[in-house]
This record gives C-alpha cells, sequence and structure tokens, in this order.
C-alpha cells in the first residue's frame, strides 16, 4: 500500500471526467421508461454491500418475482467476493466499480443504496435519471440541500424513491401511533428519541493513512474532497465505516443510528416539517481519538405542539462497564410522554404504553417487511404506497442535520455556565442533568474537557434556511468536486 499522491489525485479525477463529462445527459436521453415488473421480475442492482448492503441482498433475494443482475463497489476485493457467491450457481449478475457504469446498464429496473452518507443523494439523483427506482439507505441525504433536491428529482422523473427507515414498515407501530394519534393518552407533551449504543474510540494517527490498492479511492470519495483518510482504527482499516465520525462523510451517531428514532419521534408528533428552532449540547468526551462528530449529545427541537428530544450516548453505563444507560427501559429507542401516561418504542417492532401511574396497561408488536413494501409501490408505481417516501426520509434527515449545525457553530463552556445559558428550558435542562450524570460516571470532568453549547439556530420551516445565522446555511449544502455534483437543476 502506497500513500495517494496529489498527482496520482489529479490523475484518476482527470481520467474519471474525461470518461463521464456528459454523462448524466446521456443517461437522461437513453433511460427506458418502462414499468418495471410490467413484462417478468422486477430487476434490482445493489451498492455497497461491505455492510448494511448485505442485508439489501438477503432481503430482496427472498422476495417473489425479483432478480438480482448487477453489483456495484468501489472495493474490488468485497465486489469479486460478492459476484463469486452471485454467480456460483450459473448466475449472469454483472459488477461494476462505477455506479455510472452500472446506470448505463437498462436491464436495471431498481437500484438500491447502501453507500456511505455523503453518496446517497448523488447515486440516488443519477438513479432516477436513468430510470431506474430507488432505495437509500438512511439518512436519506448528507445535508439539508441534497434532500429537496431528491424530491425533486424523484417527483420529475416520476421514480420510486423509499428511505430505509424501515421502522416505518413495522405494523406494531403503526397501530401504536394511530392509536396514540386517537387521544387515548391525551395531549402528548414531549417526544424523547434515544441512540445509546457503544462506540469505542477509533484511535489516533499520525498523518493521512495508507489507502489498499483493492480500493478505487476517487470513486469512494466521490462528491467529497479527494483527501486521504485520517483514520485507521484496528477494527475497520483507514476506509470502511469509521467514516461515520467524519464530517465530510458521515453525520455522527445522531444520523447513523439516530436517525431511526428521530424519524419514529417525529413520526409520532406528525410534524410534516423541519422545526422552526434547534439547540444541541455535546461533545466526544472520554476518550481522544481522530473522530470528529460528537458521542454524547443532546438536540433539542423546538416544534410549537410539543418538543423533539434527542439523547446519543457512545459511553457506558459508568467507567469499566460494558452495559448502556436506559431511559424508561429504552436505550434505542422512543418515549413519548402525555398527560395520561406514556408510550414507550424499545424496538423497531414494539410499543408500549403506560397509564398515569407507571403500569403497563397495553402493548403493540408486530414485525413488516420494509423492502417488500417497497417492491409492492414499484409495482403499482404509487409513491402513496411507500412507508419511508423521499419527502418523510428527508425532513428526518433534516432534522439530524439541523441539530449537527448548531453543534458545530457552539463554544465549549463550563458546565455551570450551560446550565445557567439554558435555565428556561425546563426539557433542555433534564436531559442535561442527566447527561452530566452520565459523563461523571464515566469519569468525564466536565471542567477539564467540557461540553459545547451549540447555536440556538430559528429555521423557516418553507424554505429550510437559517433565519438568524448567515454562516449557518453555508452547512445546509457542500461543495462538490467536478464530475460528482448534485445538480442546482435536477
Amino acid at each position: 500500500m502506497n500513500l495517494i499522491s496529489r498527482r496520482r489525485f489529479l490523475r484518476n479525477s482527470l481520467l474519471a471526467a474525461a470518461a463521464v463529462k456528459a454523462w448524466p445527459l446521456v443517461a437522461q436521453s437513453s433511460a427506458k421508461m418502462r414499468i418495471p415488473g410490467a413484462n417478468g421480475d422486477i430487476r434490482y442492482a445493489v451498492v455497497g454491500f461491505n455492510g448494511r448492503g448485505q442485508n439489501h441482498l438477503e432481503a430482496l433475494s427472498k422476495l417473489k418475482g425479483t432478480r438480482l443482475v448487477a453489483l456495484c463497489d468501489v472495493d474490488r476485493t468485497v465486489l469479486g467476493k460478492e459476484m463469486h457467491k452471485a454467480n456460483a450457481g450459473g448466475g449472469q449478475v454483472e459488477g461494476y466499480t462505477d455506479i455510472r457504469k452500472l446506470l448505463e446498464n437498462e436491464n436495471i429496473d431498481v437500484v438500491t443504496f447502501a453507500t456511505p452518507h455523503h453518496w446517497h443523494a448523488l447515486g440516488a439523483i443519477w438513479a432516477v435519471q436513468a430510470g431506474k427506482d430507488v432505495y437509500v439507505e438512511k439518512p436519506a441525504s448528507h445535508n439539508v440541500w441534497e434532500g429537496r433536491k431528491m424530491i425533486e428529482a424523484a417527483r420529475k422523473y416520476d421514480r420510486l424513491m423509499q428511505v430505509g427507515t424501515q421502522c416505518r414498515s413495522s405494523v406494531g407501530l403503526q397501530e401504536a401511533i394511530a392509536w396514540l394519534r386517537e387521544g387515548h393518552l391525551g395531549k402528548i407533551l414531549r417526544a424523547r428519541g434515544l441512540c445509546y449504543k457503544r462506540r469505542e474510540s477509533i484511535g489516533k494517527t499520525s498523518g493521512p493513512q495508507p489507502i489498499p490498492e483493492n480500493v478505487n479511492y476517487d470513486l469512494w470519495c466521490g462528491p467529497a474532497p479527494l483527501a486521504p483518510p485520517r483514520r485507521n482504527s484496528k477494527k475497520n482499516g483507514p476506509i470502511h465505516y469509521d467514516w461515520h465520525w467524519f464530517w465530510e462523510y458521515g453525520n455522527g451517531d445522531l444520523g447513523n443510528q439516530g436517525v431511526h428514532q428521530m424519524d419514529i419521534a417525529r413520526w409520532v408528533l406528525g410534524e410534516p416539517s423541519v422545526s422552526p428552532r434547534v439547540l444541541s449540547v455535546g461533545g466526544r468526551l472520554g476518550y481522544e481519538d481522530d473522530g470528529e462528530t460528537p458521542n454524547t449529545q443532546i438536540v433539542f427541537h423546538d416544534y410549537k405542539a410539543a418538543p423533539l428530544i434527542f439523547e446519543v450516548r457512545g459511553l457506558p453505563t459508568a467507567s469499566g462497564s460494558t452495559q448502556m444507560d436506559d431511559y424508561h427501559g429504552a436505550s434505542i429507542g422512543v418515549v413519548v410522554d402525555c398527560e395520561g401516561g406514556s408510550l414507550v418504542i424499545p424496538s423497531y417492532t414494539k410499543a408500549i404504553v403506560y397509564d398515569a401511574a407507571g403500569r403497563e396497561i397495553k402493548t403493540f408488536e408486530a414485525d413488516g417487511n420494509h423492502f417488500e413494501n417497497f417492491i409492492q409501490a414499484v409495482r403499482s408505481r404509487r409513491a402513496a404506497d411507500l412507508h419511508a417516501d423521499i419527502s418523510e426520509g428527508h425532513i428526518s434527515a433534516a432534522l439530524v442535520h439541523a441539530g449537527n449545525i448548531s453543534y458545530r457553530f457552539g463554544q465549549r463552556l463550563a458546565p455551570e455556565a450551560i446550565r445557567d445559558a439554558r435555565k428556561g428550558d425546563h426539557d433542555l435542562g433534564e436531559s442535561l442533568g442527566r447527561m452530566e450524570e452520565h459523563l461523571r460516571a464515566n469519569q468525564v470532568d466536565l471542567h477539564l474537557t467540557p461540553l459545547t453549547l451549540g447555536a440556538v439556530l430559528k429555521m423557516n420551516p418553507k424554505t429550510e434556511h437559517f433565519t438568524n445565522h448567515r454562516q449557518a446555511n453555508q452547512l445546509l449544502k457542500r461543495e462538490y468536486r467536478a464530475s460528482f455534483v448534485v445538480p442546482e437543476k435536477v
């Protein structure tokens, strides 16, 4: 393995740009607007399968009337292994490292994406421009602006676009939320999302890291800057997975695991837009490593009817423990407080109702099949049949992005200063108090390594722009690299 040189960066970029300079226009003009599955199987391709993409392959293979026809991954080792499996029995699955070449294949009806977050929007937009329906993993986008472009593209090209927030297909949660909205527990006071999930340190490096020869790093970076990775954990190496904790590629655990629970909490509240006011408090605490995103965080979305509060914890219950905290029985879930009791959602498929005295009075539990829902909608050609249409996925992702932007424009302050600054916010204060207790149990001294109090950001829900912070608006979008630009006009 050798460090990628600037000369190699430029060479790869220029070659890629020359090869596909007119690709989007060619793809649009040649796209076949056939009805997927009308005359046989729905033919699908999976992009990215070193992690979640394996679930895509497994789930779709079990659905009647679907057929895998292509695979795409920028890691040649990962691609080769999966190609061997797919064609071991005489299959005819085609393999690609460049998604643009895959999208020129007119024998593909559906493309599913399980790539790093920074590729979600561009891949999905290119796919619908090429006449494909899309299933894209959560979070739908890497930034707020991208999500709106994804909606525009799906509508313009009349393609289906499902987001991988699979809780939306859980029959148990559908029934529980419908029951709650009937008013059985009275007014909703607050919805609290929880992501208490252990995240170990990824370690520290001394500088740019070597890139495996089996990875086309120019394609891996795509819309992001072409810069060598600054990570190399023992578990995940310099390329895979730990990109989640770097702003150029990921969105922290708020956008990794947490977006599922953010989506459920917003679903419960019935809010169709981004919140008008957001504030975040947090930090990367308990260890020093190369990661940039917080491992401990509170995000407060100040909806008028009831607030949405989100809590991220990557440290265990206490220093040396292997257990994680829980809140009312949920570690990765949602707790909804109402006038007449509470609804606790401790998993993807289960919801428990408690009365005002804390007695369990009702349980909802039933699974669903998110991929099956997507394929059914592909056949019906009705976006309304999707349980997680891009219009829903965009808003929940935007709540993640707004919370992270607040954090990134924050200040490190002593705990007393943070408490004093937010003393009028009762719900935020309660969460902050429990966060401080959690950090003390992990031997974190907040005077030595302070929390960051984020900027209070006000947003116009219609324009999805901040109204009180011009610099924060700059993070609603990103600078794109030539040949990998999410277009203004899709």
